[in-house]
């Protein structure tokens, strides 16, 4: 499974009782707390999880037979919230600014969507996971939209998920997790995104601590080859001297590189999401009447 950073807004679904709910919060706290997923590197913090299908009380059962605590310090739970378009999006908003180094928000669709007479159109579907998309992109993290899928069959697994193709078709990617039988303890999680190959994932779920543990996967994850150009710009901030600021050419100066002011501008417009996630270096790059100004921020 690919770096969810990669990918905005990407729809989680899954048939009720089919144990949605024991891994988004087991994604939750391995973010919060920073530590491999199925021996997959996380790029650690703060996650705010609407479980708004949930009680504090019961959240707090469930964090301390999977992981012995009740909590982590950079995860945070919700069990209500205003509607898209009617709140949502400010509440968001003023937790993302109150927490600038949050990576994940898990939000339930069908509690916080606003349906109108339209509802389940694919005008309507479309709309609104292009809203969240908005907010995703906005603040370069991953938004994850828990939803359901349909009883009936499908050739294709995420042709199940609950809806019109707005949903998904809207969406940089999906997972669709499934079981055979309910009472099984092995799933399968389908992935699927944009500039990613497609994956199938096998997990046993631990009966005692209902974790999600890895079995295999039908083909190994594509990782991507390690970029010198980033390592290079990520170089010029530290500890000690977190910012850096000049325009393309005196950046190409540092960097000792033969390329165009231009072209170095474009190739880092295009990375910033992953100078971000592999090396919690920000990138902005402002146009201005006498040209462009480049800012590199070390997140701490």
């Amino acid at each position: 499974m690919n770096d969810p950073a990669y990918l905005p807004t990407v729809i989680f679904a899954g048939a009720p009782k089919v144990g949605k709910a024991f891994l988004m919060a087991q994604l939750a706290y391995h973010v919060a707390t920073g530590q491999k997923l199925w021996d997959c590197e996380v790029h650690q913090g703060t996650v705010l999880y609407l479980a708004l299908e949930d009680g504090y009380e019961r959240l707090q059962r469930r964090m301390y037979r999977m992981f012995g605590v009740e909590g982590a310090e950079k995860l945070h739970f919700a069990i209500s919230a205003k509607q898209l378009g009617n709140g949502l999006d400010a509440q968001l908003e003023k937790f993302v600014r109150e927490h600038p180094d949050t990576r994940l928000i898990i939000d339930t669709l069908q509690k916080v969507r606003e349906l109108s007479g339209e509802a389940y159109s694919y005008r309507d579907d479309y709309q609104i996971i292009g809203q969240l998309k908005q907010l995703a992109d906005k603040f370069g993290l991953c938004l994850l939209i828990v939803h359901h899928t349909r009883k009936s069959a499908a050739n294709d697994e995420f042709d199940r998920i609950s809806g019109t193709t707005g949903i998904y078709g809207c969406a940089d990617g999906a997972f669709v997790l499934s079981k055979e039988n309910r009472t099984d303890n092995v799933a399968t999680l389908s992935v699927s995104g944009r500039d990613q190959p497609d994956q199938r994932i096998h997990l046993v779920r631990d009966e005692e601590r209902l974790l999600w543990r890895f079995d295999r996967a039908d083909k190994e994850p594509y990782r991507e080859p390690p970029d010198p150009l980033l390592e290079k710009v990520a170089a010029l901030v530290t500890e000690d001297n977190p910012t850096w600021q000049g325009s393309a050419t005196e950046l190409l100066s540092h960097l000792a590189l033969d390329m165009q002011p231009n072209a170095l501008a474009k190739r880092l417009n295009v990375k910033a999401g992953r100078l971000l996630s592999d090396f919690k270096v920000n990138y902005a790059n402002v146009r201005t009447k006498t040209g462009s100004h480049i800012t590199l921020t070390l997140q701490r």
